[in-house]
């Protein structure tokens, strides 16, 4: 356009110019509509080009993209309105399992345990959490309000303390003031030391002697849990071990946990228990069972993780009152149960997926014939019994202590040690294969050789367990 512009002006300059007495006026007209046609003509040359150009991309969707994503618009709108509906908003669904193989040297036993019930066996080291199925539901709403649900047939904590049931966990946590400051309750497992209880999250198969042996099971209670910065504060006015206190049964525990993260890499932990607790001892003239008696538990737990090395340690002191297993030689009177205990592991990953774990575990268990946390009442030396001939806790059960009780060796219990070498090697994301030799020693001969019927100061275990988590 610019073009058939510049040849108008031209033509009319050179026209103005041009003597009136040169040409006639028929022959300018003439010329001039010449001059027309011929602009005319570039212009329809101009306008050809220019279409003949190939034409720029342009930003934005077709009609046909536009329909497709109101579509899925729509859709997405409809499956959160429905997840809101059926309150599966910020809920989270996950669980394990672990069959797992364990060869026991003295119980003369080898075999498979998944899914055992731990109510017809009893707690043992050789048969703990291990072996379970889990399924965990964790829930928060909009208000920060917090529910959880975790279910563990025949493996989890209220089983473990004899109610039968599948609950392992069933919690809530409600902010008060803030996110930061909330009040919980609820039926929960204990928060002592610095092994957790899910093989998800345990390096080896079994647990520490101190975990097993001195620490409580679960609370049902209610308290408050406060985070602040690098410190993480919880309390709880709770039944030990227990779901309700029996008739004459008054007294709940007061349990704590304070942690601090020190840094990125470190940390340490202490938690207690005080108050009364079931103590399982009789009389042993009467019989009568013994009432609950004061329990007092103190615990301090530290780590180090760093790129491939782990370590962790842990140490513990309890005692409970007329708890201890060997009575009074003279009077019959019970007498207090007291022990301390000291476990360190120690793992390093070879490879992103191999790791080695080693574990030290000690308690010295000596005063009044032995007695820890729920192993008491087994003096009956006039019946071969004294303790727990399993996991070798109690007095010396080779010797006459009916004849002349008042001998030493008859009120010193056994001091345990444990010694475990594992590895563990993550398959895939979400399957790991374990495998574990351990040695379990003790100063006197507590552990029974079920083939032979006689005692011995040790035995070996060696276990191997397949752990699936989603």
């Amino acid at each position: 356009m610019k073009t058939a512009l510049r040849l108008t002006v031209l033509a009319a300059a050179i026209a103005a110019a041009m003597p009136a007495s040169a040409q006639s006026n028929a022959e300018v007209l003439n010329e001039l509509k010449a001059l027309r046609d011929r602009v005319a003509e570039l212009e329809k040359k101009l306008q050809a080009a220019e279409a003949a150009k190939p034409k720029e991309a342009q930003w934005g969707m077709t009609p046909e993209q536009a329909r497709e994503l109101n579509r899925v618009t729509v859709k997405a709108e409809a499956i959160e309105d429905s997840r809101d509906a059926q309150g599966l908003k910020n809920l989270t669904i996950s669980g394990y399992m672990d069959p797992t193989y364990i060869v026991n040297r003295r119980q003369d036993r080898a075999g498979f345990q998944f899914l055992n019930n731990v109510a017809d066996d009893g707690y043992n080291y050789d048969n703990s959490y291990f072996g379970a199925v889990s399924l965990d539901f964790q829930k928060e709403t909009d208000s920060g309000t917090r529910y959880r649900l975790t279910l563990v047939p025949n493996r989890g904590t209220d089983s473990v303390i004899g109610n039968g049931g599948i609950v392992h966990e069933a919690t809530i946590s409600v902010p008060i003031t803030d996110l930061q400051t909330r009040f919980i309750a609820g039926h929960m497992p204990d928060w002592s030391g610095y092994e957790y209880l899910q093989p998800t999250l345990n390096k080896l198969i079994t647990h520490n002697l101190l975990f097993d042996f001195t620490l409580p099971t679960s609370y049902t209670g209610a308290g408050m849990d406060y985070t602040s910065g690098k410190w993480w504060l919880r309390g709880m006015v709770a039944n030990l071990n227990a779901s309700k206190n029996g008739a004459g049964e008054k007294s709940p525990v007061i349990t704590y946990r304070v942690d601090y993260s020190r840094g990125e890499f470190q940390g340490f932990g202490f938690a207690g228990v005080h108050g009364k607790a079931a103590n399982f001892n009789a009389d042993p003239v009467t019989g009568e069972q013994a009432a609950n008696s004061r329990l007092d538990l103190f615990e301090v737990d530290a780590y180090f993780i760093r790129g491939d090395v782990t370590v962790q340690g842990q140490a513990s002191f309890g005692q409970q009152k007329k708890a201890a297993i060997a009575p009074d030689p003279v009077t019959g009177a019970l007498r207090d149960a007291r022990w301390y205990g000291l476990s360190a592991l120690a793992a390093y990953k070879f490879d992103p997926r191999l790791e080695g774990i080693v574990r030290l575990d000690y308690i010295s268990n000596k005063k009044n014939g032995g007695g820890l946390l729920g192993y008491t009442g087994y003096w009956d030396p006039a019946n071969g019994v004294v303790g727990d001939d399993r996991n070798g806790i109690g007095g010396n059960p080779t010797l006459d202590c009916v004849t002349d009780p008042t001998i030493s060796a008859c009120n010193r219990g056994a001091n345990r040690s444990a010694l475990s070498f594992g590895v563990s090697y993550a398959w895939n994301l979400e399957t790991t294969i374990k495998a574990e030799y351990r040695i379990d020693r003790a100063n006197l001969p507590v552990f029974l050789d079920v083939k032979s019927g006689g005692y011995r100061k040790s035995n070996q275990l060696f276990g191997t367990s397949v752990v699936v988590a989603f």
